[in-house]
């Protein structure tokens, strides 16, 4: 018997999966995969986009995409995705409560990440973003082998200890044979909004050093800026309060070059 990688399936309906990973937390992950996904939309209004909340333990999209309540299920028993901003949604988050714990040990994890990409009724997507839980580890493996991603997206911080980790993100993927798409530099400087001075508070330039090393591109830089985790904490992302803010064109700049890079990779 042959060895190697186990054979991706492909999730029916969905023509393209990016993942949105990180090597560590609270480094922007979530809200750069919800603004990616609608800044695809906001560039190209007639595809569907979906978005899949693969972190099992600290699901995050619910409310930054301002949904709430149970998914409906479909005439062949599939979850039907929670909609909104024109993005369709599924999360774990959906199915327990708000403030409660999961205590689940792996095989439980994969079994719930497993329904969430094969029990739901994401067709037709363009599109679909998946917000990887952060790290290395069982989950990302787990999805990076069973169904065809078309590309990963690093997403890190300037500083040192962050970029350490989002290369270990990074090298995961090409070993799995995922291409990495490129990094997303996220708080890469402050804005003073009174004097305009500029404030490199987690080191400059990282990203595009670490870019460099492993030859992949940087993607865009996201500014350290307040108003972006505000309107993410109340349900209304940047890209769809603030469409024609700095912060805005920086997200839709990224998701256009993702995917011109995927169209080119088709041809």
């Amino acid at each position: 018997m042959a060895r190697g990688l186990p054979k991706r399936k492909p999730i029916p309906g969905v023509k393209n999966i990016i993942v949105v990973a990180s090597g560590k937390g609270g480094v922007g992950k979530s809200t750069t995969a919800v603004n990616l996904a609608l800044g695809i939309v906001a560039n190209e209004p007639h595809v569907q986009v979906g978005l899949l909340d693969a972190d099992v333990f600290g699901p995050s999209i619910p409310r930054m995409m301002n949904l709430s309540g149970k998914p409906q299920i479909s005439s062949d028993n599939l979850l039907v995705p929670l909609v909104n901003y024109g993005i369709k949604c599924m999360s774990i988050g959906f199915l327990v409560e708000e403030k409660a714990a999961i205590i689940w040990r792996g095989p439980m994890v994969m079994s719930a990440i497993e329904k969430l990409l094969r029990q739901v009724a994401w067709s037709p997507v363009d599109y679909l973003v998946i917000d990887m839980p952060p790290g290395t580890g069982d989950t990302q493996l787990s999805i990076s082998q069973n169904v065809p991603i078309s590309g990963s997206v690093i997403v890190t911080t300037p500083q040192d200890i962050a970029l350490l980790d989002a290369r270990r993100g990074a090298e995961m993927f090409r070993k799995v044979d995922i291409p990495v798409l490129g990094v997303v530099q996220n708080m890469s400087v402050f804005i003073c909004p009174n004097c305009g001075h500029q404030e490199h508070i987690f080191g400059k330039d990282g990203a595009e050093r670490m870019a460099k090393e492993i030859n992949v591109q940087v993607l865009g830089n996201i500014p350290l800026d307040k108003s972006i985790r505000e309107l993410s904490d109340t349900g209304q992302p940047i890209v769809i309060a603030r469409p024609d803010s700095p912060q805005a064109e920086a997200y839709k700049s990224i998701a256009a070059t993702i995917v011109k890079q995927l169209h080119k990779e088709k041809t």
